[in-house]
């Protein structure tokens, strides 16, 4: 691998992009070469921080030395740029929402596929350690026919401690689009693709005061439902329940993820994180066991989604965090809400396939 090198740039410079650059460079097959934002000073600082270019989105997208763009704007803009990057002939790789309508990310499907181009989307904490963990005990038949499930996103919201919090109220915020992804992503991952949901959607509080800096004081208008319960049906036949909230103000002791099946139980720590403690109850243990990471990339490696795409490329294989994983929690998502304002259950129209394992023998940072 080290003697092929896919060129990336990246576009939009802000808090989560210091994890892309970070495990960008721990791959020696991948060159952050450039970098762009629309304030110009965000794009310098990061450049100076690592050591690339910082250019113009225009001058980005023309650069031929560039192969794969990430696309970490804002939620409202993906779809859009997306669009772009692909016009420009260049593979892409997105932060979470995909999109924020079942359209837009049809039509970025639709462009990359016409140009023979790749899609990938975050959330790729999924690859990580600790899922990876728990698929393969739910592979090898540990806690025997997966039955049930059930999965919780829950917290008092981010006002009290993001500088910005605004557009977590806004359209393309809320909790199961801003973190519904992480929980699909590795749902899917578990147990594969999504055949119904229905679910209730609610907005608990109409104002929110924002108490972090530089803000303190501000009070942000809700716009979008902001504690949200939904049922879904998988394809395999389990059923469960995802709530993800924003108004649970002070704690609560639900699981993040809890598998259960025919002949144990499985306990998957926070999916927004690659590591995290993996429990299993079944016959054999008198209590929870903790199970030992058979996987790498334990923590620090958001981003190997886009590492994962390069091989992928080189390869001629599928990658993993692809664009039929991203459009069906979209999805599914999108058919959450509807189900809420329907009350009925929404049959899907999309799938995708489990995406393949990673391989458990080799180290973090080396891929095949």
């Amino acid at each position: 691998m080290n003697s092929t090198i896919i060129g990336v740039g990246i576009l939009g410079c802000g808090s989560i992009a210091k994890a892309y650059f970070t495990a960008c460079k721990r791959f020696p097959f991948l060159a952050v070469t450039a970098c762009a934002d629309i304030r110009r000073e965000a794009a310098e600082s990061r450049a100076a921080e690592f050591g690339c270019r910082a250019v113009e989105v225009d001058e980005l997208l023309a650069d031929p030395s560039i192969q794969i763009v990430i696309n970490l704007t804002i939620p409202q803009a993906h779809a859009e740029m997306d669009l772009r990057i692909l016009a420009a002939g260049k593979h892409v790789f997105s932060e979470k929402p995909f999109a924020l309508t079942r359209a837009e990310g049809e039509a970025v499907v639709a462009k990359a596929r016409a140009a023979g181009l790749r899609v990938g989307c975050a959330p790729d904490t999924c690859l990580g350690a600790a899922i990876q963990t728990a698929r393969k005990l739910i592979d090898d038949g540990e806690i025997g026919t997966p039955v049930a499930f059930q999965a919780n996103m829950i917290c008092g919201g981010h006002e009290h401690w993001h500088p910005s919090p605004e557009f977590y109220y806004q359209r393309g915020g809320g909790p199961m689009f801003d973190m519904g992804p992480y929980y699909l992503h590795a749902l899917i991952t578990l147990l594969g693709p999504v055949k119904r949901v229905g679910g209730l959607v609610g907005k608990s509080f109409a104002t929110r005061t924002i108490t972090s800096q530089p803000k303190c004081g501000k009070v942000v208008e809700v716009e979008v439902p902001t504690h949200i319960v939904a049922t879904l049906e998988f394809a395999n036949g389990v059923i469960g329940q995802l709530t993800t909230s924003f108004d649970v103000k002070h704690g609560h002791n639900s699981p993040n993820i809890e598998i259960y099946g025919s002949a144990g139980s499985l306990s998957v720590p926070d999916p927004n994180g690659t590591g995290g403690p993996v429990k299993l109850k079944t016959a054999k243990f008198a209590d929870w066991a903790h199970i030992r990471h058979s996987h790498p990339y334990a923590e620090g490696s958001r981003g190997v989604g886009v590492a994962d795409m390069a091989v992928a490329i080189l390869r001629g294989r599928r990658h993993r965090a692809d664009e039929a994983i991203a459009l069906h929690a979209l999805d599914v998502m999108q058919a959450v809400h509807e189900a809420s304002e329907r009350g009925a259950v929404v049959t899907l129209t999309s799938t995708c396939e489990r995406p393949e394992p990673m391989r458990a023998d080799l180290p973090d940072w080396v891929l095949e």
